[in-house]
């Protein structure tokens, strides 16, 4: 009995495995095809092919990473993660309307790769840049990699302790705003013409009356605002989980599993 059991268990967390990684590929490819075939379109009609496209991909790759790893996720990760879209995308309009030269739309994918790991902040970072351009942007649609980066760096980082010391997640935010900005650079470039908001396409604009090529721009804006707005967001994210009672931490398996915090009513599972 024990041998089938056995058996049994090897086999899901193989074909868990393989849906991870299937549904990473199609991620992956989804961000390759924007950026080589830079469809312009996309800025102003999410219902274009390319639209069409984009939100497939990332849709069936957060689906199949979803399907491998909801198994690790608890009822209470579950209920939270369209709080954390919501989040990512009241907070991201906003700033948009406000035409700053931040972004602050992965406050909630921080949040939730935070409390329970770094599957459910790359599934959550992908089902908001896929719900916010059907409704509200369709911009946002190829920059849903960046999220799933975003989602997999706060998850290690806590997993790493980075969120046991209200000073280090700063530091790991910034660390993550720099790949950021290294990921999302050509779509803003070669997707969007260096244009993908008020705020950082000023920016651009100032690298380009620079003398600067266009993706050299957007990358020095990326650098210059990327770094900032992990910072910020990170930042955020531990202050709220800091003032949130313990009782509450102790309920997500990931946080009891790696002591992500430091504190005397979170205990190691």
């Amino acid at each position: 009995m024990s041998t089938t059991t056995t058996g049994q268990g090897n086999a899901n967390r193989t074909r868990n495995l393989a849906l991870i990684v299937i549904g990473t590929l199609i991620v992956l490819a989804t961000y390759l095809y924007l950026v080589i075939a830079q469809p312009t379109e996309l800025a102003d009609n999410a219902s274009a092919p390319a639209g069409l496209i984009a939100m497939a991909g990332y849709l069936v790759g957060a689906v199949l990473i979803a399907a491998g790893s909801i198994h690790r996720l608890s009822t209470v990760t579950i209920a939270m993660v369209p709080v954390a879209i919501a989040l990512n995308i009241v907070v991201g309009q906003l700033v948009v309307v406000l035409a700053l030269p931040v972004y602050l739309d992965s406050i909630g994918t921080v949040l939730i790769s935070v409390l329970a790991g770094p599957a459910a902040g790359v599934v959550t970072g992908i089902l908001t840049n896929v719900i916010w351009g059907l409704i509200l942007s369709p911009s946002v649609l190829p920059f849903a990699v960046v999220q799933v980066v975003i989602g997999l760096m706060a998850g290690y980082a806590a997993r790493y302790g980075m969120f046991r010391r209200v000073w280090l997640a700063p530091i790991a935010g910034a660390v993550t705003g720099v790949v950021a900005a290294m990921i999302s650079a050509p779509i803003a470039a070669f997707v969007f013409g260096g244009v993908t908001a008020p705020g950082t396409g000023a920016l651009v604009g100032m690298f380009q009356a620079w003398g600067n090529s266009l993706l050299a721009s957007t990358t020095f804006q990326g650098l210059l605002s990327d770094p900032l707005d992990k910072l910020l967001s990170f930042t955020v994210v531990v202050l709220i989980l800091t003032a949130l009672p313990s009782r509450f931490l102790q309920r997500f398996p990931f946080v009891r599993e790696y002591r992500v915090f430091r504190r005397p009513g979170v205990k190691a599972a």
